[in-house]
């Protein structure tokens, strides 16, 4: 059974004086007018931090009230930041099972509220006790994986630079995006450490923002091809090899199966950069390029909006901002955006037939791909 992105909305990314129900309720009222207010029988609710002004917020019945759809069912999820994709596969599986003919998925966050040091902290949830009880926090690992990558491959850390002046080129055309300002690589180089070699603007930013999109039975612009979900080891220091992702491989691998289509059928990417040299070892755990191609792919401008395979027209996690449970969900957003005709300035070159999303949940532990394409596929 089909199921189609019939509309997308969004709620600007950044730092922005709404509550997280209002921030949701935006980006949710933008998907329903976009279909019309047609009648909605699931609604699906990510967000990870959920929390309002008496303390943890009960997200899934406010909205539900707020946007009037108390008949509807409805559920809540939380990948960490792999959240907004976590939500869309799950609305898509609702409706493939036939049991429902039209979903609101909706991915919220509020975080610019609180000290950065305790986002921090609650982003550190995502992560292994035992890593938390050391002191780790995503940047740190983070750092290892980047670190790691760049040793094997003997890369210079300049390269990671070029993925942020990419990104933010990208989000100046996105008038959703969080940074609408172009940087020089001497601007990123010259951020202040936070780990290393990761700098301030290697790093994603602390946001606030919503992505929403209306789910229907039935092929479209914008058809869900192909789903994939894939694990890791929890703790960095079991896995194999930190300087790729299995999780991505897996999800990768059983979206293309699903898809019935290969790697090089793909002809544009949103993948999670919430760190720099993760757009790197995306690229390459997608199959779009060899181990250690990525950064000839920045360095040739593959990954521009006229490349061989555009990368993170939105900008990206880095350009675009980061709201965690909103980015998964933003990423599917564009790539069906992209498809529909309906990108605007921040429109690929060529016309798309089919696209990829990938999240990431925690670091690299719980990953997903989806594949979204036009009736018909290629």
């Amino acid at each position: 059974m089909s199921v189609h992105v019939a509309s997308v909305g969004m709620a600007r990314f950044g730092k922005r004086p709404d509550g997280l129900i209002d921030l949701a309720a935006e980006a949710a009222v933008q998907a329903l007018e976009g279909v019309g207010r047609k009648p909605i029988d699931l609604l699906v609710v990510g967000s990870m931090l959920a929390h309002g002004p008496f303390g943890a917020e009960a997200v899934l019945p406010r909205l539900a009230s707020r946007l009037g759809l108390e008949s509807a069912s409805g559920v809540r999820v939380d990948g960490s930041s792999a959240t907004g994709a976590m939500a869309f596969h799950s609305a898509v599986l609702a409706l493939e099972s036939g049991r429902f003919e039209r979903a609101l998925v909706v991915g919220a966050e509020k975080m610019t509220d609180r000290p950065t040091a305790v986002v921090t902290r609650e982003l550190a949830a995502a992560l292994h006790p035992s890593e938390v009880a050391a002191g780790a926090t995503m940047p740190a690992l983070a750092a290892l994986a980047g670190q790691g990558y760049l040793a094997r491959y003997g890369i210079p850390v300049e390269t990671i630079d070029a993925v942020v002046v990419h990104a933010r080129a990208m989000a100046t055309r996105n008038p959703y995006a969080q940074f609408q300002t172009p940087v020089t690589p001497e601007e990123v180089g010259a951020s202040r450490p936070i780990s290393l070699p990761l700098r301030l603007l290697h790093c994603s930013a602390i946001s606030d923002g919503a992505a929403a999109v209306v789910l229907e039975r039935g092929a479209g612009p914008a058809t869900v091809l192909g789903l994939g979900q894939g694990f890791d080891a929890f703790r960095l220091v079991d896995r194999l090899d930190f300087t790729t992702f299995t999780a991505t491989r897996l999800a990768a691998r059983r979206a293309y199966e699903s898809a019935r289509l290969t790697r090089k059928e793909i002809e544009f990417v949103e993948v999670h950069d919430a760190f720099a040299p993760f757009a790197l070892l995306h690229l390459e755990d997608l199959g779009i390029c060899g181990p250690g191609e990525g950064p000839q792919w920045y360095e040739k401008g593959w990954v521009r909006s006229d490349g061989r395979v555009p990368v993170n027209p939105s900008g990206g996690v880095i350009g675009r901002g980061h709201p965690v449970a909103a980015s998964g969900l933003a990423e599917i957003g564009e790539v069906a955006l992209q498809l529909r005709g309906e990108a605007g300035a921040h429109a690929i070159a060529r016309p798309p037939k089919i696209g990829l999303a990938q999240a990431v949940g925690g670091v690299g532990s719980h990953n997903f791909v989806t594949i979204l394409g036009r009736e018909g596929g290629a």
